[in-house]
């Protein structure tokens, strides 16, 4: 949640999550579209997150650890993504890294994640 402290009273400005991805009028469900790109036989693991973006307001990027033996392109994976989620729901950037950053208990850093893409 976020809030401000207003003449000595707690005001709600509304949530902050890093799971509901804002673009071009649409929400979509980070949670969604990485279910969907884990069933991707090269991606052994995957994070989605929204980074800003001034023409959509966020635009979808997906980080992935990829399988043994596997590599991966964002053409190739876009092209593949269009065929089961809707055009707006397709990562325009992908990160391909060792490890996504988790932290002691093993959850997804996703703010981390965001930080892959330059915000």
């Amino acid at each position: 949640d976020v809030a401000v402290v207003e003449d000595g009273a707690y005001r709600m400005l509304g949530r902050a999550s890093v799971d509901i991805i804002k673009t071009g009028g649409y929400k979509i469900s980070a949670l969604e579209v990485e279910e969907v790109l884990r069933t991707h036989p090269a991606i052994a693991e995957c994070a989605v997150v929204g980074v800003d973006d001034a023409e959509w307001g966020e635009r979808v990027c997906a980080a992935v650890e990829l399988a043994p033996g596997s590599s991966l392109t964002l053409p190739d994976l876009r092209a593949w993504a269009k065929e089961r989620l809707a055009p707006y729901k397709v990562p325009r950037a992908l990160s391909v890294v060792q490890a996504l950053p988790r932290n002691a208990l093993g959850k997804v850093m996703k703010r981390e994640v965001t930080k892959l893409f330059g915000s």
